[in-house]
Protein backbone atom coordinates (compact mmCIF):
# COMPACT_ATOMS: atom_id res chain seq x y z
CA UNK A 1 0.00 0.00 0.00
CA UNK A 2 1.50 3.26 -0.94
CA UNK A 3 0.47 6.68 1.28
CA UNK A 4 1.27 9.85 0.84
CA UNK A 5 0.99 12.96 2.89
CA UNK A 6 0.94 16.70 2.43
CA UNK A 7 0.24 20.03 3.61
CA UNK A 8 -0.67 21.86 0.90
CA UNK A 9 -1.14 25.39 2.40
CA UNK A 10 -4.99 25.81 0.91
CA UNK A 11 -6.26 23.11 -1.18
CA UNK A 12 -7.84 25.50 -3.42
CA UNK A 13 -4.56 26.79 -4.29
CA UNK A 14 -2.90 22.99 -4.32
CA UNK A 15 -5.57 22.61 -6.98
CA UNK A 16 -4.04 25.71 -9.23
CA UNK A 17 -0.84 24.40 -8.59
CA UNK A 18 -1.39 21.05 -10.36
CA UNK A 19 -2.77 18.87 -7.12
CA UNK A 20 -5.02 16.79 -8.75
CA UNK A 21 -2.58 16.13 -11.86
CA UNK A 22 0.21 15.24 -9.61
CA UNK A 23 -2.65 12.86 -7.98
CA UNK A 24 -3.35 11.32 -10.79
CA UNK A 25 0.09 10.58 -11.73
CA UNK A 26 1.55 9.03 -8.26
CA UNK A 27 -1.97 7.40 -7.66
CA UNK A 28 -1.58 6.52 -4.01
CA UNK A 29 -3.80 4.63 -2.78
CA UNK A 30 -4.38 7.16 0.44
CA UNK A 31 -3.16 11.08 0.18
CA UNK A 32 -4.02 12.86 3.67
CA UNK A 33 -3.65 16.50 3.35
CA UNK A 34 -3.29 18.89 5.64
CA UNK A 35 -4.38 23.05 6.30
CA UNK A 36 -6.73 22.29 3.78
CA UNK A 37 -7.94 26.12 4.24
CA UNK A 38 -11.62 25.20 2.92
CA UNK A 39 -15.07 23.59 3.49
CA UNK A 40 -16.58 21.11 1.15
CA UNK A 41 -19.13 23.35 -0.07
CA UNK A 42 -16.63 25.77 -1.51
CA UNK A 43 -14.68 23.29 -3.52
CA UNK A 44 -15.16 22.01 -7.32
CA UNK A 45 -16.40 17.99 -7.31
CA UNK A 46 -13.20 17.49 -8.70
CA UNK A 47 -11.79 18.24 -5.60
CA UNK A 48 -14.26 17.02 -3.31
CA UNK A 49 -14.18 12.92 -5.62
CA UNK A 50 -11.07 12.85 -7.78
CA UNK A 51 -11.46 9.81 -10.00
CA UNK A 52 -10.97 6.73 -8.10
CA UNK A 53 -11.13 8.35 -4.82
CA UNK A 54 -13.58 9.13 -1.86
CA UNK A 55 -12.60 11.75 0.73
CA UNK A 56 -13.53 12.50 3.92
CA UNK A 57 -13.31 16.16 5.70
CA UNK A 58 -12.72 17.60 8.62
CA UNK A 59 -12.87 21.50 8.29
CA UNK A 60 -12.23 24.11 10.67
CA UNK A 61 -15.40 25.90 12.07
CA UNK A 62 -13.48 28.86 10.72
CA UNK A 63 -13.16 29.47 6.66
CA UNK A 64 -10.04 29.96 5.36
CA UNK A 65 -8.43 28.12 8.38
CA UNK A 66 -7.15 24.27 9.33
CA UNK A 67 -8.50 21.73 8.25
CA UNK A 68 -7.47 18.26 7.68
CA UNK A 69 -8.91 15.56 4.47
CA UNK A 70 -8.74 12.29 3.26
CA UNK A 71 -8.73 10.54 0.04
CA UNK A 72 -9.32 6.61 -0.52
CA UNK A 73 -9.60 4.41 -3.16
CA UNK A 74 -11.20 1.98 -0.58
CA UNK A 75 -13.66 2.17 1.75
CA UNK A 76 -13.35 2.50 5.62
CA UNK A 77 -14.26 0.93 8.26
CA UNK A 78 -15.35 3.13 10.44
CA UNK A 79 -13.80 7.16 10.84
CA UNK A 80 -13.91 9.38 13.88
CA UNK A 81 -13.50 13.47 13.07
CA UNK A 82 -11.61 14.48 16.12
CA UNK A 83 -9.98 14.02 19.53
CA UNK A 84 -13.70 14.72 21.39
CA UNK A 85 -11.82 17.78 22.23
CA UNK A 86 -13.79 20.48 21.71
CA UNK A 87 -11.00 23.66 21.41
CA UNK A 88 -9.04 20.58 19.30
CA UNK A 89 -11.93 19.73 17.07
CA UNK A 90 -13.65 23.47 16.24
CA UNK A 91 -9.64 23.58 14.28
CA UNK A 92 -10.32 20.45 12.31
CA UNK A 93 -7.01 19.01 13.30
CA UNK A 94 -7.40 15.10 13.20
CA UNK A 95 -9.08 12.52 11.06
CA UNK A 96 -9.28 9.06 12.29
CA UNK A 97 -9.76 6.38 9.35
CA UNK A 98 -9.89 2.88 10.11
CA UNK A 99 -8.66 0.63 7.85
CA UNK A 100 -8.94 -3.17 7.41
CA UNK A 101 -4.69 -3.63 8.49
CA UNK A 102 -4.43 -0.37 10.86
CA UNK A 103 -6.33 3.25 12.02
CA UNK A 104 -5.23 6.17 9.76
CA UNK A 105 -4.36 9.08 11.70
CA UNK A 106 -4.28 12.73 9.69
CA UNK A 107 -2.78 15.39 11.84
CA UNK A 108 -2.34 18.90 11.51
CA UNK A 109 -0.43 19.59 14.44
CA UNK A 110 -1.16 23.27 16.20
CA UNK A 111 1.99 25.77 15.65
CA UNK A 112 3.58 27.28 18.55
CA UNK A 113 3.78 30.78 17.11
CA UNK A 114 6.77 32.99 16.87
CA UNK A 115 6.20 33.97 20.04
CA UNK A 116 5.28 31.18 21.87
CA UNK A 117 1.58 32.07 22.81
CA UNK A 118 0.39 28.32 21.43
CA UNK A 119 3.32 26.05 23.05
CA UNK A 120 1.00 24.67 25.79
CA UNK A 121 -2.10 24.39 23.78
CA UNK A 122 0.37 22.51 21.14
CA UNK A 123 1.86 20.15 23.88
CA UNK A 124 -1.65 19.45 25.27
CA UNK A 125 -2.52 18.52 22.03
CA UNK A 126 0.34 16.26 21.85
CA UNK A 127 -0.45 14.59 25.04
CA UNK A 128 -3.97 14.08 23.55
CA UNK A 129 -3.64 12.66 20.80
CA UNK A 130 -0.44 10.22 22.33
CA UNK A 131 -3.52 9.03 24.70
CA UNK A 132 -5.69 8.51 21.80
CA UNK A 133 -2.98 6.61 19.70
CA UNK A 134 -1.93 4.16 23.05
CA UNK A 135 -5.51 3.33 23.59
CA UNK A 136 -5.91 2.52 20.12
CA UNK A 137 -2.81 0.05 20.30
CA UNK A 138 -4.25 -1.37 23.69
CA UNK A 139 -7.10 -2.01 21.67
CA UNK A 140 -5.03 -5.09 19.92
CA UNK A 141 -5.34 -2.25 16.30
CA UNK A 142 -1.93 -0.93 14.45
CA UNK A 143 -1.71 3.11 14.06
CA UNK A 144 -0.10 5.14 11.45
CA UNK A 145 -0.29 8.77 11.96
CA UNK A 146 0.79 10.78 9.10
CA UNK A 147 0.87 14.87 8.87
CA UNK A 148 2.62 18.39 9.96
CA UNK A 149 3.73 17.72 13.32
CA UNK A 150 5.28 21.82 13.22
CA UNK A 151 8.51 19.49 15.09
CA UNK A 152 12.09 19.48 13.96
CA UNK A 153 12.81 16.57 16.23
CA UNK A 154 16.39 16.17 16.14
CA UNK A 155 19.45 18.76 15.06
CA UNK A 156 19.66 16.69 11.48
CA UNK A 157 16.32 17.52 11.07
CA UNK A 158 16.49 21.11 10.47
CA UNK A 159 19.39 23.04 8.19
CA UNK A 160 20.23 25.32 10.99
CA UNK A 161 19.63 24.26 14.22
CA UNK A 162 21.99 26.52 16.34
CA UNK A 163 20.03 29.51 15.23
CA UNK A 164 16.78 27.90 15.84
CA UNK A 165 17.00 26.64 19.63
CA UNK A 166 14.72 29.23 20.74
CA UNK A 167 12.21 28.95 17.32
CA UNK A 168 8.57 27.72 17.45
CA UNK A 169 9.12 23.76 16.36
CA UNK A 170 12.59 23.57 17.66
CA UNK A 171 11.83 24.05 21.21
CA UNK A 172 13.08 21.98 24.10
CA UNK A 173 9.33 21.34 24.82
CA UNK A 174 8.57 19.79 21.37
CA UNK A 175 11.53 17.61 21.11
CA UNK A 176 10.61 16.37 24.27
CA UNK A 177 7.24 15.29 23.12
CA UNK A 178 8.56 13.82 20.16
CA UNK A 179 11.33 11.98 22.24
CA UNK A 180 8.99 10.57 24.91
CA UNK A 181 6.33 9.39 22.36
CA UNK A 182 8.88 7.34 19.70
CA UNK A 183 10.24 5.82 22.93
CA UNK A 184 6.26 4.99 24.10
CA UNK A 185 6.64 2.55 21.20
CA UNK A 186 6.48 4.61 17.88
CA UNK A 187 8.41 4.26 15.08
CA UNK A 188 9.33 7.84 13.07
CA UNK A 189 9.31 5.89 8.88
CA UNK A 190 11.70 7.87 7.33
CA UNK A 191 14.64 8.30 9.96
CA UNK A 192 14.27 4.58 10.52
CA UNK A 193 15.08 3.80 6.96
CA UNK A 194 17.47 6.92 6.41
CA UNK A 195 20.19 9.02 8.57
CA UNK A 196 21.26 10.93 6.25
CA UNK A 197 21.15 15.14 6.56
CA UNK A 198 19.69 16.92 4.23
CA UNK A 199 16.14 15.77 3.78
CA UNK A 200 13.51 18.30 4.61
CA UNK A 201 9.77 18.62 4.29
CA UNK A 202 9.26 22.26 4.43
CA UNK A 203 10.90 25.46 3.33
CA UNK A 204 10.35 29.09 3.51
CA UNK A 205 8.95 31.36 0.80
CA UNK A 206 11.66 33.82 0.86
CA UNK A 207 13.85 33.78 -1.94
CA UNK A 208 16.27 31.39 -2.80
CA UNK A 209 15.76 29.27 0.66
CA UNK A 210 14.13 26.16 -1.41
CA UNK A 211 16.32 26.78 -4.22
CA UNK A 212 19.69 25.86 -1.52
CA UNK A 213 17.51 23.47 0.88
CA UNK A 214 17.51 25.64 3.96
CA UNK A 215 14.65 23.40 5.18
CA UNK A 216 13.03 22.07 8.16
CA UNK A 217 11.71 18.20 8.13
CA UNK A 218 7.89 18.49 9.95
CA UNK A 219 5.93 16.36 8.08
CA UNK A 220 5.83 12.58 9.60
CA UNK A 221 4.50 9.16 8.95
CA UNK A 222 5.07 7.32 12.66
CA UNK A 223 3.57 3.91 12.51
CA UNK A 224 3.40 1.36 15.92
CA UNK A 225 6.19 -0.95 16.40
CA UNK A 226 4.13 -3.84 15.74
CA UNK A 227 3.71 -2.60 12.12
CA UNK A 228 7.34 -2.20 11.56
CA UNK A 229 7.72 -5.22 9.42
CA UNK A 230 5.23 -4.06 7.02
CA UNK A 231 7.85 -0.74 6.68
CA UNK A 232 8.91 -1.64 3.08
CA UNK A 233 10.30 2.42 2.42
CA UNK A 234 9.58 5.95 3.21
CA UNK A 235 11.08 9.09 1.26
CA UNK A 236 10.37 12.46 0.65
CA UNK A 237 9.12 14.19 -2.42
CA UNK A 238 10.67 17.84 -2.46
CA UNK A 239 10.70 18.76 -6.40
CA UNK A 240 7.09 18.38 -6.36
CA UNK A 241 5.82 22.55 -5.74
CA UNK A 242 2.41 24.12 -5.10
CA UNK A 243 2.90 24.02 -1.46
CA UNK A 244 5.93 25.19 0.82
CA UNK A 245 5.64 21.41 2.11
CA UNK A 246 6.08 18.29 -0.12
CA UNK A 247 4.95 15.55 -0.25
CA UNK A 248 5.52 12.56 1.67
CA UNK A 249 5.28 9.47 1.19
CA UNK A 250 5.12 5.71 2.89
CA UNK A 251 4.72 2.20 1.49
CA UNK A 252 3.81 -0.54 4.09
CA UNK A 253 3.40 -4.26 3.14
CA UNK A 254 0.12 -4.30 3.62
CA UNK A 255 -2.94 -5.92 1.09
Amino acid sequence: MKLASWNVNGIRAAARGGLLDWLDAERPDVLCIQEVKAHPDQLEPELLEPAGYRSLWHSAERRGYSGVTTYLRREPVSVQHGLGRRDVDREGRVLLTELDDFVLVNAYFPNTQRDHARLDYKLSFCRSITRRLNALVREGKHVVMCGDYNIAHQEIDLRNPKQNRKNAGFLPEERDWMTRFLGNGYVDCFRHLCDEPGHYTWWSYRPGVRERNIGWRIDYFCIDQGLLPALKRAWHLPDVKGSDHCPVMLELDVP
